[in-house]
Order: C-alpha cells, then structure tokens, then sequence
C-alpha cells in the first residue's frame, strides 16, 4: 500500500512539476496561432488593397480576378504556415523534445541567413530586366533611325514599303535587338546565380556564356561576309540579266513552251542561277569564319556536287530548247508532226539518261536501261516497219524522193558576169 502511494505522489509531483511548462507551451501554441491568423489576415486585407488580384490579371499571371483571389489566399497561407515554422522550435524545447525542434531551428537560422542573398538576387534581376529592356529599346530604335530593313530588302529584292516594315515583327532590327538583349540578360543571370551560390546551375551557363562570348567575332565576321556576299551576288545576278536580255537571249524562252502559257525568264533565270552560286561561296566562307567543321564538311560536299546538277540542268535544258527546235524545223520541212514530235522526245529521252549519268545516279543501272530502251524501240520499229508498216513506210520514201527530184528540177539562178561600171 506504501508503494502505490509513493508512485502517485511521484507522478503527482512530476505532473505538478510540468504543469508550468505545459501552460507555456499551451500558451505559446494560443499566441502562435493568433499571430499566424492576424499575419494571415493582413496580407490578404493589404494585397487586396492594392488590388492584386486586377493586376495579376492585367499581368498574365491569372486568368481572372477569381483566381487572382484564390493566389491572394494562398499567400495568406503561407504567411500563417511561416509564422507557426518560427514558433515550432520553442514550443518543442518547452515540451523538452529538443530532437524534434532543434532540425526545424537549424533549418530556420540557414534560411533567414539565405534571406540577404535571395533579396539581392531579387534586386539585381529587376534592375538587370530593366536594363536590358532599355539597352533593347534603345539599339532597335537606333536600328530602326538607320533603315537597316529598308536596305536590307533593297538588296534582296524585298517589300520597302515602311509601313509595311514597321508591321513587321520579324525585322533585322528586331533581330539585333533580340541579340543585345539576351547578351545583356544572361550574364546578370549569371551574377544573380552567383549569389544565391548555385554552382550547379551557374557554372554550366557560364561556360556557355563564355563560349558565346569567344565566338562573337567570328560570328561578326561571318555576318558581314554574309551580307556582302547578297550585296554582291544581287548586283552581279541583276547585271548579267540585263546584259542578256540585251543581247536578246530571252527569244529562246519560247521554244520551251510554243503555246505561250509558261512565261519563263530565261535571262532572270540564268541571273538568279549565278547569284545562288555567289551567294553559296560567302556562305562557305563564312562557315569557315566560324570553324565549324562539321557543316563545313556538308556545305564543300554540296558545293563539289554543283557542277554535276549545273551540267545536268544545261544538258536538260538544251535538249528542250533543241528538241522544239528540231520538232519545227522537221514539221516544216516534211509536213508531218508525228515525226517532229517523236525525234523530240527521243532527243529529251536521251538528255534524261546523259543528265542522270551525270548526277551519278546508278550509272550502270542507267546505261543499262538506255541499252535495253534503245533495243526495244529499234526492235519494235524494225517489226513494225517490216511486218505492217511497208505500205506506209513506202509511201513516206516515195516523199522524200518526189521532194529531191523536185529540188534539183529547180532551174539555177544565172550568174551576172556584167562587169561593173
């Protein structure tokens, strides 16, 4: 009986003991709660003031002022949560778990202590924005007092209407401007990262930035061998234009098509033609500025591989322009247009193999599909003229024949010996 009365005396005692510390921490939960309600409170009456939610609305960032109100009670929340995070550590230790608050304490002294650095970062990214907003403005500004979209279009053939440049986003001062920006952007970001000491993240874009940064001449370079190439490959493609059209190589550009209803510019063709090939040049040359090897590679493949599709297209060409030829002189001549158009397509037949066998297209399978081809059509015509085309293939010699008697029938023109007075 002695002992069940000490064990209570000794629980009543210890109870006795921690009731003071109880009633502090059960005070301390009453005033970390009435804080945490009454910081709650205030953000959501102060922003509401201020009318967040219209402007998170005006900004993007909500779809309307419902949901900008919803956000507005999230950012209550997190003030309340925030408030009972800083009491939580006292009212652990005044319960005597120390295991539990002394975590949430350390982790609360590294982030107040992370607090300076993520305000400056904060800083230096809102002046930075602004600042490289206003280098923006001004270099496309300065790009738009100078016409460099009027002199580009001018040299490509393009609108130089202003208007129309202006409702143009995609201009080159729009371009340039976009360049600046991010070169100025990026490395704020950097310094930003720099102090918040996020190596993981900075160090990486760092390396990029630098390698952007070592590259700009080059790309400089490149630029303007670019835009001197277009400068010159315009004014030679427009001068040898001109020049042929002179010369009146533009008669042949209706043997392609003797209806009239394909209006091709033989002369603009040929023009735009040597324009492309300058044009190709700089752009190696500019690869090369840029010492990227890879497209290096591709681009000298591509041009080594030029003269076979230039020769290709020519033989094409000529076999277009003579087959019509021929298909009018032999239509004039005999009568028959049967035969003009035959001896053209078997002259645009041959130039097909010649072109492929010159763009090395399976040359053996080409040479030998022109073997079979020519066999067959010379067997067919041997078996058709031999065996029920004599009537007709008689006939048509019988023509020619008359047509040479009758030529050399022709009495000759009399010489005039009459010497001269």
């Amino acid at each position: 009986m002695n002992n069940v009365t000490d064990s209570f005396q000794n629980a009543l005692s210890n109870f006795i003991n921690f009731l003071p510390a109880l009633l502090m921490g059960i005070a301390l939960i009453v005033v970390a709660w009435i804080v945490a309600t009454l910081v709650k409170k205030a953000i959501v009456k102060g922003l509401q003031t201020i009318n967040l939610s219209t402007k998170l609305t005006k900004w993007g960032a909500a779809n309307d002022e419902e949901q900008g109100n919803f956000m507005i009670e999230a950012l209550g929340k997190v003030g309340y949560f925030l408030v009972w995070v800083l009491f939580l550590p006292g009212i652990f230790a005044i319960f005597g778990l120390d295991a539990i608050g002394a975590p949430i304490e350390n982790m609360l002294f590294t982030a107040l202590g992370f607090i300076p650095n993520i305000i400056s970062a904060i800083i230096i990214l809102v002046l930075g924005f602004y600042a490289a907003k206003f280098v923006k403005n001004l270099v496309y500004n300065i790009a738009i007092a100078a016409n460099l979209d009027r002199f580009l279009n001018k040299f490509t053939g393009g609108d130089t209407d202003t208007s129309a440049i202006e409702e143009n986003k995609n201009t080159l001062a729009s371009v340039i401007a976009n360049i600046v920006y991010f070169l100025v952007i990026v490395p704020i970001v950097l310094v930003a990262l720099d102090v918040l000491n996020i190596q993981t993240i900075a160090q990486p874009v760092s390396d990029v930035l630098n390698t952007i940064l070592n590259a700009i001449p080059n790309i400089l370079v490149a630029v303007v061998l670019l835009a001197v190439g277009m400068v010159i490959a315009k004014f030679v493609g427009d001068m040898l234009a001109d020049l042929l059209r002179g010369t009146g190589f533009n008669k042949y550009s209706s043997y392609l098509n003797k209806s009239g209803k394909m209006n091709v510019d033989l002369a603009k063709l040929s023009g735009q033609i040597v324009a492309v090939l300058i044009g190709l040049f700089f752009l190696v040359e500019a690869l090369n500025a840029l010492n990227l090897d890879m497209l290096n590679t591709i681009v000298a493949s591509i041009i080594l591989y030029l003269p076979n599709v230039l020769f290709a297209a020519i033989i094409i060409g000529l076999a277009f322009v003579g087959g019509q030829m021929l298909a009018s002189g032999i239509k004039n001549t005999t009568g028959s247009r049967f035969a003009g158009e035959l001896v053209k397509y078997i002259l645009i037949a041959f130039a097909l193999f010649m072109a492929l066998d010159q763009l090395n297209f399976g040359s053996n399978i080409v040479n030998l599909a022109f073997l079979f081809i020519i066999g067959g059509l010379s067997v067919a015509f041997a078996v058709s003229f031999g065996l029920g085309g004599r009537d007709f293939a008689r006939k048509q010699l019988e023509r020619v024949d008359q047509k040479i008697d009758e030529e050399s029938a022709k009495p000759s023109t009399p010489k005039d010996d009459t010497p001269a007075l």
